[in-house]
């Protein structure tokens, strides 16, 4: 799978978007919204890979990659908050 700088750019302007959704949604002792900001991105880059992979297919075009961040920014701060906080409450 070979991604344009096109792709990468919208990842990455979704995922900036999607990790402070995320921590909205994901509410608690953060890491503030660059640090959930961060996450979100790395989330986002790891959904649009992961999940075409995996044979999952929710919406097309943009759609899709603000749906892939979302989810993919939402389980990445949830499990860095978990490792990171000691398992107490998020």
């Amino acid at each position: 799978m070979r991604m344009s700088n096109e792709s990468i750019l919208v990842i990455l302007f979704v995922g900036l978007i999607a990790g402070w959704l995320a921590g909205q949604i994901v509410q608690g002792t953060g890491f503030g919204i660059i640090g959930d900001i961060l996450v979100g991105i790395a989330g986002a880059l790891v959904a649009s890979l992961l999940f075409p992979r995996l044979g999952i297919s929710i919406g097309t075009g943009l759609v899709r990659e603000i749906i892939y961040s979302a989810i993919g920014a939402i389980i990445l701060l949830v499990i860095v908050r978990v490792l990171f906080r000691g398992g107490r409450r998020f």
